[in-house]
């Protein structure tokens, strides 16, 4: 394995690794959902018939994407990570580590745009970006990713979106309390609020070289306690700790009091669907 750096996050905005997410590797990598089963086969379909592909992960946290398709495609050559957060890279090399085998890894620190593959001999295969993508400079990506890319390469970018936007009457209610707390608008790290999208990331790519696009859906059910939501929450942008001050102790209490009282035996439901766009340059196989 071996870590390389590039070109740094600066200052105290959306795109800061730190400021978005601090430190909260260890709580990504533990409360974090992973990629459904049905998501990894489509992804690893993609490479059928590739005898050593190169994976490579933008926005990549730690690490869950390349770990569940080392499981369903132990014969990948390399993966680069890309994250801006140096902390969850770190993670994610730890983790990938026992599943690595004969397959070679490395991590660039940095912005997704400013990519740039260093030593992998080879254009990379397959491009992902799981519940990142809202995050990036969507179009130089994508730029980005047709320079860098062999000609039959896949772009997959997908997720499911997140317990603030999943609509039921705990998510509700635990959205609420956080508003109280931290104001109506939805923080995105220390001093920002979050903006959606001005445009679907299916427009983002019919304007790319990765214009056709498939789109499949994975219904997902999770049971979630109260003490794996709150430790869920401080693994994101808009309830981490720091958020809080010294009131998230405080925040915690009534978040676990509140979870209590909507769980069922001890259990919060969410139905989710997570959403997979495959893209590919027009005329390259399907």
């Amino acid at each position: 394995m071996t870590m390389h750096p590039g070109e740094p996050a600066v200052g105290d905005t959306p795109r800061s690794g730190e400021a978005l997410f601090g430190t909260a590797a260890a709580d990504y990598a533990r409360y974090r959902p992973g990629v459904p089963d049905g998501a990894v086969r489509l992804l690893a379909a993609t490479l059928h018939g590739l005898p050593a592909p190169v994976l490579v992960d933008l926005g990549a946290g730690t690490g869950q994407v390349p770990r569940a398709l080392l499981a369903a495609l132990p014969r990948m050559a390399h993966i680069d990570l890309v994250d801006v957060n140096p902390g969850m890279l770190a993670q994610a090399m730890a983790d990938l580590e026992p599943f690595l085998g004969t397959t070679t890894a490395s991590t660039f620190a940095g912005e997704a745009h400013t990519y740039s593959p260093q030593g992998l001999g080879r254009s990379p295969d397959l491009v992902t970006c799981c519940r990142a993508f809202h995050w990036m400079d969507r179009a130089a990506v994508l730029d980005m990713a047709d320079r860098i890319t062999a000609p039959h390469a896949t772009v997959a970018v997908m997720g499911d979106g997140s317990l603030w936007t999943y609509e039921s009457d705990w998510t509700g209610a635990l959205r609420e309390l956080i508003q109280t707390y931290l104001g109506p608008s939805r923080r995105a790290g220390t001093h920002e609020t979050y903006a959606a999208p001005g445009r679907s990331y299916e427009d983002d790519l019919a304007a790319s070289a990765f214009s056709s696009v498939t789109e499949r859906r994975f219904p997902v059910t999770r049971n979630w306690t109260p003490a794996a939501v709150v430790g869920y929450l401080r693994s994101t942008s808009f309830a981490r700790p720091d958020l809080f001050a010294q009131r998230h102790k405080a925040f915690e209490t009534q978040a676990i009091q509140l979870l209590d009282a909507y769980a069922t035996k001890g259990v919060l439901r969410e139905d989710a669907e997570f959403t997979m766009l495959l893209a590919r340059r027009p005329g390259t196989r399907t």
